[in-house]
């Protein structure tokens, strides 16, 4: 059985907690593209952004922490929301400004290999003569 996911009450976040977990461009674009789009498989991350499962699954964690998102299990998968009412419960008026800002930030791409990975193809070989 998986173990169950710990979510902290939204009176019992902590605002040093949500200002650290806002402070890395990573997980300010994954809180956009979630205002944006809502609710994603995580796995949806890794190749947006270049970056690793280990990585992912540490910000993200990290988000869900700070009780910034929502996390759910669905047999293998992982998927993840933003918790935007216990936030602005909360934190009134502190998510649109950080939100706004992030779609105005230079796209975060940790590793283009990553995601270059499943469609670069070898480099075509000289004919021999």
């Amino acid at each position: 059985m998986a173990k169950p996911l710990n979510h902290p009450a939204p009176e019992a976040l902590e605002l040093s907690a949500v200002l650290e977990a806002l402070s890395d461009p990573l997980r300010r674009a994954i809180l956009a593209r979630l205002a944006e789009k809502g609710e994603a498989q995580c796995s949806t991350f890794v190749q947006a952004h270049g970056t690793t499962k280990t990585n992912l699954s540490y910000h993200i964690t990290r988000l869900r922490d700070a009780g910034l998102v929502w996390m759910r299990a669905e047999g293998a998968h992982r998927f993840v929301s933003l918790r935007r009412e216990g936030v602005d419960a909360r934190f009134p008026g502190l998510l649109d400004p950080v939100l706004a800002a992030a779609k105005d930030e230079p796209p975060v791409v940790l590793c283009p290999a990553v995601i270059a990975e499943d469609i670069v193809q070898e480099a075509p070989q000289p004919a021999a003569s």
